[in-house]
Parts: structure tokens; C-alpha cells; sequence
């Protein structure tokens, strides 16, 4: 049985080419008078005890079609940036939380694609995406963290091959 709150625990994966150029999905937003929402993948935990790096590879195979989980071609290139973050929940979503939940933590994760490609959205999540040099796609992302975490590619070689988790 699913419990019908969310788990206060969540990833944040940045998709990025070694030019860092950065994926942006375009959250799917029920009030037509909001501003769009850009954003890396992000997720919560299907169970406390799920493993970071499951959740966020889960996450990007949903939201992306990407497939970096145990087995799929992008695999070893999923970085567990070793970063987190803990926000206040946005009070407009703390209703998808347990009673007296206030703040997320996100775990930072970084997925290295060889170039610039298509992505198949999930449609009830999402509705564009772009890629975007990493300093626009900072400017871009809703989230003060997620454009902490895609600033950080500026600390990365452009032809960086990242660390393996």
C-alpha cells in the first residue's frame, strides 16, 4: 500500500552534456496565471530507505526517458554530487506532505549525456524542456537551488568527465 504523503526526502538531478549545457523541463502548472515553472528532475523517495542514487535514477527514467538506472546505458554516468539541500516547503504543496511537515531535504545529483538530445516527458508532470547553456538555465530554474546546483558546472572543466559514484 502507498502512503498518500509524499516523503520529505527528494532528489535534484542536473542533466548536462560535457559543454555544460543544461536540460530544463517545464513543470505542468494547474493555474494558467503562474509563471512558468522550469526545473532539473526532481523526485521524492518511494520509501525512506530507498537508496539516493535508485530514486534518482527512477526519477530521471520517469521524467526524461533518460536511462540511467542499474543496467541502462547511462548507468556510470550518474554522479552523486555529494550536496543537500533542506528548503521550506512551498505552502501551495504542503498539502501533498504529512501534517506538521515543513521542510525537504534534496539530495544533488549530476547526469553527464554525451550531447544534447531528445527526452520523452512525462505529460502529466511536464510540458517543455530546453537545453541551455548553464548559466541561463540557472537563470531560468524556479528553485533558488536547483540554480545553486546547475551553477555548479561552472566549477567543472567543459570536457570534464565527473567522478563515478
Amino acid at each position: 500500500m502507498t502512503n498518500r504523503f509524499k516523503i520529505p526526502l527528494s532528489v535534484l538531478v542536473v542533466i548536462h552534456t560535457p559543454q555544460r549545457e543544461v536540460l530544463l523541463i517545464r513543470r505542468l502548472e494547474s493555474d494558467p496565471a503562474a509563471p512558468p515553472f522550469w526545473q532539473s528532475v526532481t523526485g521524492a523517495k518511494d520509501t525512506e530507505d530507498e537508496d539516493w542514487a535508485i530514486t534518482a535514477a527512477r526519477e530521471v527514467w520517469e521524467e526524461t526517458g533518460l536511462d540511467c538506472r542499474t543496467g541502462g546505458p547511462l548507468q556510470h554516468n550518474l554522479t552523486d554530487w555529494a550536496l543537500e539541500n533542506v528548503y521550506t516547503i512551498y505552502p501551495r504543496w504542503l498539502h501533498r506532505y504529512a501534517p506538521g511537515v515543513t521542510h525537504n531535504t534534496e539530495r544533488v545529483f549530476g547526469l553527464l549525456v554525451p550531447e544534447v538530445c531528445e527526452v520523452t516527458l512525462a505529460p502529466r508532470e511536464h510540458t517543455h524542456y530546453c537545453w541551455l547553456p548553464y548559466s541561463e538555465a540557472a537563470d531560468l530554474c524556479f528553485s533558488p537551488s536547483n540554480a545553486e546546483a546547475v551553477l555548479q558546472l561552472m566549477h567543472m572543466p567543459s570536457s570534464h568527465e565527473e567522478e563515478r559514484a
